[in-house]
């Protein structure tokens, strides 16, 4: 069974840092393109950050850009965001998520792997 692993949220407070770590198991990902989602309470699941097989390319959405990274490890099965200066609007569940291709299509329909979610929340 294919399975993603989330780990490293919790509760923080406004302007503090957290890093989310996502492990694959069952099978390998490392030649495949890796993604960090996150869903608020009553909203979609949107995009946070996405980085392409090599760790080469990456992706963030306007609202993180300059506050998260995204990155591989060495071995590239696993992948991290590093989240600093964290704000409330930033609590939500962070899903960690994966597919075979590198392309611009950022919504969560075209991501096939999926974690069970792993749920940061940030006071104000």
């Amino acid at each position: 069974q294919v399975q993603l692993v989330e780990s490293g949220g919790g509760l923080v407070q406004a302007g503090g840092s957290l890093r989310l770590s996502c492990a694959p198991s069952g099978r390998t990902f490392v030649d495949f393109a890796m993604a960090w989602f996150r869903q608020a309470p009553g909203k979609e699941r949107e995009i946070v950050a996405a980085i392409n097989w090599s760790g080469g390319s990456t992706y963030y959405a306007d609202a993180v850009r300059g506050r998260f990274t995204i990155s591989r490890a060495s071995a590239k099965n696993t992948v991290f965001m590093q989240m600093n200066s964290l704000k409330p609007e930033d609590t939500a569940v962070y899903y960690c998520t994966a597919r075979e291709v590198w392309y611009s299509d950022y919504s969560w329909g075209s991501w096939k792997y999926w974690g069970q979610g792993t749920q940061v929340t940030v006071s104000s």
